[in-house]
């Protein structure tokens, strides 16, 4: 509970330096300021601190000669200040802390599998403050492995599963979620951030029947502004609200407050719903035409509004092949694949998604244009880089964004 209440408060570590740095030692006991983790290194010491009382030390220190500097900070509110404009991971974390203490077992798909770094990642916090362990996908399907995933849970006993993905371009099987979970006594928690639009339409199965809670961003398939949903069962509200506010946020944002209306209010629409429609038409169109151009497609296909390519065979990175797309006014992102040689920073695929060109008017017609402008920026780029930039230039004003 200590480390708890401390990580809530924030503390930090920092090093003192001066001819006697005891003084620190004797200052901080006199005055009932705990420090804790002390080490000395040559002449200066280190050691942490509370926030609360490191703004007493100055005052404190100033006729004392010594010098204290910040090495690093710690807890939960320098996380969110550094995150406050990532939506999606403060309305994860505010989850974490409705149902969990540090320290306690998450599971959460595998990052290099399509997971997100949210759910369990080493530099992210819910893998510093939590135990993860990872589930993924069959090496031979590469879907979910739903049988590994519920031996996996039989051994940890985890205390929350975690569903969803950011580069899965399959259904997902939430009742088997649920079913697993159950098993184990887990609570279920359901990352739809990037088929919430689609599942808003009916056109991918709802988690909300099967989770305990429900998050998501309100921008990507949604089409709305930059923020975050949680959804969750009634007896869950109380603890949610808590750990929202005071817990992990200040005040609101009345303006996303009002986009967020707004954006809910097209998902109610007709259009709306023939957007989506054509967002996974787009999908399919692309992912054909990409596997026509010779691409292998990690799980051979797509469900969704996204496709991962796996360019293991194409004899180039994902970080390369991004970098030239970048050259030619094609944006997509470098992702890991299943099973990748590469590093998380080079990566052997490419992550691409239909939302956004179907936004600007894009059908299954222009879906064939862009697999081909895709396919020979990763076979042959230069001869063909400032051709490729004028068909790109070309198309985009038949579809002007206003």
């Amino acid at each position: 509970m200590l480390f708890f209440y401390r990580f809530w408060r924030g503390f930090l570590r920092i090093e003192i330096k001066g001819d006697i740095t005891e003084k620190l030692l004797n200052i901080c006991a006199k005055n009932g300021i705990p420090l804790w983790n002390i080490k000395r290194r040559g002449k200066a010491i280190r050691c942490y601190i509370a926030v609360g009382d490191f703004k007493r030390l100055p005052r404190l220190l100033a006729k004392s000669g010594l010098r204290v500097h910040i090495i690093d900070r710690y807890g939960l509110p320098f996380f969110t200040e550094r995150y406050k404009k990532r939506y999606g991971i403060p309305v994860g974390t505010a989850v974490f802390f409705a149902f969990l203490q540090p320290g306690d077992t998450v599971m959460g798909m595998n990052l290099q599998q399509g997971g997100h770094l949210s759910h369990g990642s080493p530099v992210n916090i819910s893998g510093k403050y939590f135990n993860v362990v990872p589930y993924g996908v069959n090496h031979e399907t590469e879907m979910i492995d739903y049988d590994e995933m519920r031996r996996i849970a039989l051994e940890c006993k985890p205390k929350m599963i975690i569903a969803g993905a950011s580069a899965y371009s399959r259904i997902i099987d939430f009742k088997r979620c649920r079913e697993i979970a159950d098993e184990v006594g887990a609570y279920l928690m359901v990352d739809m951030a990037h088929i919430a639009g689609l599942v808003a339409a009916g056109l991918h199965p709802s988690p909300v029947p099967y989770a305990d809670v429900v998050t998501t961003t309100t921008h990507k398939t949604l089409r709305g502004p930059r923020g975050g949903l949680i959804l969750c069962k009634e007896k869950y509200a109380a603890q949610i609200d808590k750990a929202i506010f005071p817990g992990t946020q200040g005040g609101p944002l009345m303006h996303i407050i009002a986009a967020k209306a707004v954006a809910l209010g097209e998902a109610l629409t007709p259009e709306f719903r023939e957007y989506q429609q054509q967002i996974l038409k787009n999908s399919k169109a692309l992912c054909t035409a990409l596997q026509d151009e010779g691409f292998d497609i990690v799980s051979g296909g797509t469900d969704n509004h996204l496709i991962l390519l796996k360019l293991i065979k194409n004899g180039i990175t994902g970080k390369e092949l991004e970098h030239r797309l970048d050259e030619v006014h094609i944006t997509a992102n470098k992702n890991t694949v299943p099973n990748d040689p590469q590093s998380p920073f080079v990566t052997s695929g490419l992550r691409v998604g239909t939302p956004a060109v179907t936004t600007r008017g894009f059908k299954e017609a222009e879906m064939k244009d862009i697999a081909r402008w895709i396919a020979l920026c990763a076979n042959d780029f230069e001869p063909n880089k400032e051709i490729i930039t004028g068909e790109v230039t070309e198309l985009c004003s038949r579809y002007p964004i206003y």
